[in-house]
């Protein structure tokens, strides 16, 4: 199957590394041009519009930053579905909204195309590792013709249900990970102002019953002083919006979620091209200087 492949940020980049290892011809395209250029040297093969990516593949993913994003890739007169063949499949991997993935797999059926909505989780270093969990919404039959080419990037795929399930399951998981992300962060904050040892406390955390995926992947980034975006403060942002939308649509209420909106809202007026990891920066008055990777061995 030849492959195409629309957004080459820090997710995609991983993603279709992990394709052409695999031995697929992989087309891209990115809006900014100069962000495809990891992939191009690693033999990617460029497209100069959306369109003309599906035209030339089997499957097509999208992996672009907000629903508005995914709109204007899937079906404006340059998008996927204008060059789209019959009988394509077509997979958006953006977390959006559950509305969105419904509408865009209703057309896609209206014209011909197999659409899956599966957006992923994992951060950048699923990405790059192959390791995300995928979470897919669509047709079960159209999930097995795919598996193979999945499988390569993903280590657990999880059938959610129909159009919009993906991105539904997206969003409980995402609820989860801005709890455990703030929770990280206070545990770092309370440690600090408690004069502990942060290296003991850190490893109290991830070993007992406190431990996350947060705690494992993120306070080594924070030790190192490292803020660069495997998970954009912005895009946390963005899902906990769609995933409050989606509540308020089913009649119930998630007050830390409200929570968690309040301050990733905070905390992106500055730093939300930065990684969920920079919430620790909502406590300005800390000096985060720690010992390095020491900390952490």
């Amino acid at each position: 199957m030849n492959i195409g492949f629309i957004g080459t940020g820090v997710m995609g980049t991983g993603i279709i590394n992990n394709l052409l290892q695999a031995g697929y011809e992989v087309s891209v395209f990115n809006r900014t041009h100069s962000k495809a250029n990891t992939v191009l040297n690693n033999g990617a093969i460029w497209r100069d519009t959306p369109a003309k990516v599906a035209q030339y593949s089997d499957i097509t993913f999208t992996m672009v930053g907000y629903p508005k994003d995914v709109e204007e890739v899937w079906t404006s007169e340059d998008g996927v579905f204008a060059g789209a063949k019959e009988g394509s499949i077509l997979v958006d991997m953006t977390t959006s909204t559950p509305r969105l993935a419904e509408q865009l797999a209703q057309t896609g059926a209206d014209l011909g195309f197999k659409v899956l909505d599966a957006p992923v989780s994992g951060g950048d270093i699923g990405a790059k590792n192959g390791t995300l969990a995928i979470m897919v919404g669509g047709e079960q039959q159209v999930l097995d013709e795919i598996k193979p080419v999945l499988s390569v990037i993903g280590q657990q795929i999880v059938f959610a249900g129909s159009a919009g399930k993906g991105q539904h399951m997206k969003m409980s998981n995402n609820i989860g990970v801005a709890a455990t992300v703030i929770t990280m962060a206070e545990s770092l904050v309370y440690a600090k102002a408690a004069g502990l040892d942060l290296e003991s406390a850190y490893n109290v955390w991830r070993k007992g019953a406190a431990g996350s995926w947060s705690v494992d992947n993120y306070i080594p980034r924070i030790f190192q002083g490292d803020y660069a975006p495997g998970f954009y403060v912005k895009h946390l942002l963005k899902d906990l919006r769609i995933a409050l939308d989606a509540a308020k649509e089913m009649d119930i209420d998630l007050p830390n979620t409200k929570l968690a909106e309040q301050l990733f809202e905070r905390l992106s007026q500055e730093h939300g091209d930065e990684g969920v990891q920079a919430i620790v920066k909502l406590w300005a008055s800390f000096e985060w200087s720690f010992c390095g990777i020491d900390c952490i061995k």
